[in-house]
């Protein structure tokens, strides 16, 4: 690693503010239809806000290569687009009633009008990268898109059933990272970098996407409600098993199995609490095995794109992994 200082937040917001408003309003305008209920619950995902870190990385990927063009905007709305999307669809397969501390989409639309909303804005999506007339972005947009259908399939088979990390970190490839890695190899594409540059760029993005999901669960298990903007403990009370609880799992008493088995498998805290939860978990280190794993592979994010030539774009790039980790929701 060089002796670059990295950015500050602050200066990572002014350097990419008037980009980051312009996909804002590119955004907006494609998510415009004929038919008044998809523009309507596309204003609502976008009023909705978000941390808009995919575009982020594909901005500051390109911008990190020279690259300044028209494209790297359309194409930050395209990876939003793609990620409002999901979660459109992951709401109606969690059932989920909040989302950012509003009600969830398709609990003010219906399940119906939604699902088809999320498919239309994926089509939209691919509208618009079809734009840029070239197949290798094509072909990352589309594996990325079977990537994470096939990652929300899996998770839906091991609901309620435990899994091991390899089988988690495969999810969480498949259901975030992959969209963090595609948004950087996509900047790279942009300025028509060498294959070993787009994969050095994809590979910040698969490490940062990891820890990135990493937290989240972590976070789901731990902040408040009026932080996180929806119930606390959603994984488990899914049936979703994350990396603290593994970490549990492998390391905790018969009793400690079994209180975490009984969650996973009633989907619910009656018979066995959240703290009862939080307690094993802090006995044993899990929320902190966690938080050292996302540092780990946020550390290895910022060594990945350690000879990239020294610039503001790059001082950013190696402040994203410490506010991915230290964050609060």
């Amino acid at each position: 690693m060089s002796d670059l200082q990295i950015a500050t937040a602050k200066e990572v917001f002014d350097l990419l503010r008037d980009d980051l408003a312009a996909i804002e309003r590119e955004f907006v305008s494609q998510s415009q239809s004929q038919v008044e209920v998809i523009t309507e619950i596309g204003r609502y995902l976008i009023a909705g806000g978000g941390k808009r870190i995919r575009p982020l990385l594909l901005l500051l990927s390109a911008k990190a290569l020279g690259f300044e063009g028209d494209s790297r905007i359309r194409l930050g709305s395209v990876v939003e687009m793609l990620h409002t999307a999901t979660l459109v669809h992951d709401d109606i397969i969690d059932e989920a009633d909040t989302r950012r501390g509003r009600p969830s989409s398709n609990t003010t639309w219906g399940n119906s009008k939604c699902v088809l909303a999320g498919d239309w804005l994926y089509m939209q999506a691919f509208n618009v990268a079809l734009q840029e007339q070239n197949f290798h972005i094509l072909d990352l947009l589309i594996s990325l898109t079977q990537q994470m259908v096939e990652g929300e399939l899996l998770q839906m088979q091991k609901l309620g059933h435990l899994i091991n990390e390899e089988e988690y970190f495969d999810l969480i490839f498949r259901k975030t990272a992959c969209l963090f890695k595609v948004s950087m190899q996509l900047g790279a594409t942009l300025a028509g970098a060498p294959d070993a540059i787009e994969a050095q760029l994809g590979e910040y993005g698969r490490n940062l996407g990891l820890a990135f999901q990493i937290i989240d669960d972590v976070l789901d298990l731990t902040a408040t409600e009026s932080t996180l903007g929806k119930p606390v403990a959603s994984d488990l009370r899914e049936g979703k098993a994350t990396l603290a609880v593994i970490h549990a799992l492998e390391r905790g008493t018969g009793a400690d199995r079994e209180a975490i088995r009984t969650v996973l498998a009633d989907r619910s805290f009656q018979r066995v609490t959240h703290s009862q939860i939080l307690e094993i978990l802090g006995r044993h280190g899990s929320l902190e095995y966690a938080h050292d794993t996302a540092r780990a592979y946020a550390e290895a994010a910022r060594l990945s794109i350690a000879d990239l030539p020294d610039t503001d774009a790059k001082r950013a790039l190696l402040w994203v992994p410490a506010y991915v980790v230290d964050r609060d929701r």
